[in-house]
C-alpha cells in the first residue's frame, strides 16, 4: 500500500474515515458520490481508495527489481483528486494507490473504517451480474460495514412521501448482532430520517396441510399450531423487537422507530421496500465452524435484488463488548 501524492491531511479529523473503492468507472462514480455524501453528512474523513490494475503492478514490480524505484502515476487517482479540487468537499480527503488483490486491499485500507463504500459491479463485468464479484467476496469479508451502492439500472429514486429515504433494517431478534441495530440507528440520526424496523417470520402450516400421517418407524412430530395462533405468534414476535430494539432507541432518542412484525419473506419485504429506502441494513453471519465467512440468505438476496444501497454488518470480533453502553 502506498500514499498517493495527491494524499491530503486529515488534520483534526479524528473519526473513522468512509472508504470508498474506485476503478473508475461509472458503477465507481456512483459509489463515490454516495461515499461523499456519507460522510459529507456524519463529519466523517473520506478515503478514496483505488487498486491498481494487475499489469500495472507487474510491470511496476519487474523495474523494481532492477534496482529502480518507478514513478507510475496512479492516473485514476488524478483525475478524482482534480474533480474533488473543483467540487470543494466539506471533508478532508485522502487517496489511496494499493496494489495486491482488490478484495484483499480493500479490506485492508477499511480497517477501523467507519464503513466501506463499493459499487455493485466494477469495471469491465458483465452486464448480466447484479452483483461483481469483488462485491460479493467483501460482503462477506470486510472488517467494517460494507455498503454496495446498485448500478443506475436498478436503482429507485425515493418520492417525497413520509417512507421516503428512511433506513430500512431486517432484525431478527435472536440473531442480529447489536452492530447491525446499532449501525442502522446511528445511520438513521446522521440522516435525520425514521428507521424501519422489519422482523419477519413464516408461519407453519395448519394441521391440515398435513395430508398423510407420518410413517411408523418415523418419530410422531409435536401438533402444528393452527392458523388461529397467528395473531399470538405475531404478537410474541413484537414483544421480541421491542426488547430487542429497547436500549437502542434509548441511546438514539430523536430517531423515530417504525417497527414492522410481519409473517412473510424478510427478504422480500425488504427488496420491496428499497424501492423509496435511503438505506437498508442487513447482518452478516458469524464465522462459520469450518472457518468460511457467510453473509446468509437475506443479505445475499438482498444485494442481489435491492433498488438503493445495502449495508452489510458485520458481527463484532470475538471478546468485544456490546455497543449500547457507548455514547452516540
Amino acid at each position: 500500500m502506498s500514499d498517493h501524492p495527491l494524499t491530503r491531511d486529515a488534520g483534526t479529523a479524528h473519526r473513522p474515515p468512509v472508504v470508498v473503492g474506485f476503478d473508475g468507472s461509472e458503477h465507481g462514480l456512483r459509489a463515490l458520490e454516495w461515499a461523499l455524501s456519507t460522510a459529507e453528512g456524519s463529519g466523517s474523513p473520506l478515503v478514496v481508495a483505488h487498486v491498481r490494475p494487475e499489469g500495472l503492478q507487474l510491470g511496476a514490480a519487474r523495474v523494481e527489481s532492477q534496482g529502480v524505484v518507478p514513478e507510475l502515476p496512479d492516473t485514476v487517482l488524478n483525475g478524482v483528486a482534480a474533480g474533488m479540487e473543483r467540487r470543494g468537499p466539506r471533508v478532508p480527503v485522502r487517496y489511496e494507490s494499493l496494489d495486491g488483490s482488490v478484495t484483499d486491499a480493500l479490506a485492508a485500507v477499511a480497517r477501523g473504517a467507519r464503513l466501506l463504500v463499493t459499487g455493485s459491479r466494477g469495471r469491465g463485468g458483465l452486464a448480466s451480474l447484479l452483483l461483481g464479484s469483488t462485491s460479493r467476496a467483501l460482503a462477506a469479508s470486510a472488517p467494517c460495514p460494507l455498503v454496495v451502492v446498485p448500478h443506475e439500472a436498478r436503482a429507485a429514486v425515493p418520492g417525497d412521501g413520509p417512507e421516503a429515504g428512511r433506513v430500512l433494517m431486517g432484525l431478527h431478534p435472536e440473531e442480529s448482532p447489536d452492530e447491525v441495530p446499532a449501525f442502522a440507528f446511528e445511520e438513521a440520526h446522521h440522516r435525520g430520517v425514521p428507521l424501519e424496523a422489519v422482523t419477519a417470520f413464516r408461519l407453519p402450516p395448519p394441521q391440515g396441510a398435513l395430508l398423510a400421517a407420518p410413517s411408523p418407524a418415523l418419530q410422531v412430530p409435536p401438533p402444528l399450531p393452527l392458523a388461529d395462533d397467528a395473531e399470538d405468534l405475531v404478537r410474541g414476535a413484537e414483544r421480541e423487537q421491542e426488547e430487542r430494539l429497547r436500549p437502542f432507541a434509548a441511546r438514539w432518542p430523536d430517531v423515530e422507530l417504525r417497527p414492522v412484525v410481519v409473517p412473510g419473506d424478510a427478504a422480500g419485504r425488504l427488496v420491496e421496500g428499497s424501492r423509496d429506502a435511503g438505506l437498508v441494513v442487513v447482518g452478516r453471519h458469524h464465522r462459520h465452524h469450518l472457518g468460511s465467512l457467510l453473509i446468509g440468505s437475506v443479505a445475499h438476496a438482498v444485494l442481489h435484488g435491492a433498488h438503493c444501497p445495502v449495508a452489510v454488518v458485520p458481527p463484532a470480533p470475538a471478546g468485544r463488548g456490546g455497543l449500547v453502553e457507548e455514547g452516540p
